[in-house]
């Protein structure tokens, strides 16, 4: 006697689809906790140091906001899948189906504004965060460095407000033919922002590991020169995994929802440990390189 099928009746790409979407859901939660536990962490090292400066509090201010927005991606996302999967699941077509079909919700309308305000003050802080680095070379310099990057970031932008309106328009979806153009193109530019930026703080930063790493003290070295020092102050983390996630939306491939989740994680959780940097007075600043160099000169 054959045992009975109590599986759902779609075909394979869509249960592929939706099983990748419950697995991204969960990768996602998993980072929005350690999101919270880095905020919290930040907050308090800028919060006993707001009398430092204005940057302070500008920090602690988009820390908050971004913590805000992730929460309502969190909870949008959270209300998602109970939507889908409890209160219709019994839709023609299946709980993916439905998805598709109810894009111009505000749940999915949020969703995707949720997720294009997060990564473009993600992207926003790593180029600020370009521009501190380079500003040793002098301000005109900083600004010659970051020019591309920054009108990378306008078209981002641009591409990133099509993608969010065309998905949510009704019978359209993330994954429909013109939608997903615009979603690999913005992804895409927003990966070529953060590789571009990536590749000007790692070269300034060895550039200057090269010229003082044998006349400055061990701990120096260690603290500011150091191989998590690069990859922190690159965000190189959001990089790899946003690679994973492009190539995969743009194949179409279900796996992409879970390379969404550990790339939206990730951007986040590297802005989170540059601020932390900042705030502890160990992120790359100006006056960091001037006050090496004065140390490398006392050392002649």
């Amino acid at each position: 006697m054959s045992k009975p099928y109590y599986g759902p009746v779609e075909d394979e790409d869509s249960i592929n689809l939706e099983r990748f979407f419950l697995a991204g859901d969960f990768v996602s939660g998993v980072g929005y906790g350690v999101q919270l536990v880095l905020w919290v962490s930040c907050a308090l090292y800028l919060w006993k140091q707001r009398q430092r400066g204005k940057q302070t509090g500008f920090l602690l201010c988009y820390i908050t906001l971004l913590l805000i927005v992730e929460t309502i991606f969190a909870i949008v996302q959270a209300r998602t899948v109970q939507v889908i999967y409890i209160e219709n699941r019994n839709y023609p077509g299946g709980p993916w189906q439905y998805f598709l079909d109810t894009q111009y919700l505000a749940i999915n309308v949020i969703f995707y504004a949720t997720l294009f305000v997060i990564t473009f003050l993600c992207d926003l802080l790593v180029l600020w965060r370009c521009w501190v680095i380079w500003t040793a070379s002098g301000h005109v310099v900083a600004y010659a460095v970051t020019f591309v990057p920054f009108i990378m970031l306008i078209a981002s932008f641009v591409m990133g407000t099509l993608w969010t309106l065309q998905s949510s328009h009704p019978g359209l979806s993330l994954y429909s033919k013109q939608p997903l153009a615009y979603g690999t193109a913005y992804y895409a530019i927003s990966l070529g922002i953060n590789i571009v930026l990536t590749v000007l703080i790692v070269a300034r930063l060895l550039m200057y590991r090269r010229t003082h790493l044998a006349h400055l003290p061990r701990e120096h070295a260690e603290q500011y020169l150091s191989l998590a020092t690069l990859i922190v102050e690159s965000a190189a983390l959001y990089s790899a995994f946003a690679v994973a996630f492009l190539v995969s939306y743009g194949l179409n491939k279900p796996i992409n929802q879970i390379w969404l989740g550990f790339a939206q994680a990730a951007q986040q959780v590297a802005t989170y440990l540059i601020i932390y940097r900042v705030a502890d007075g160990t992120a790359w600043t100006k006056k960091t390189m001037d006050s090496a160099t004065l140390t490398t000169m006392d050392f002649h």
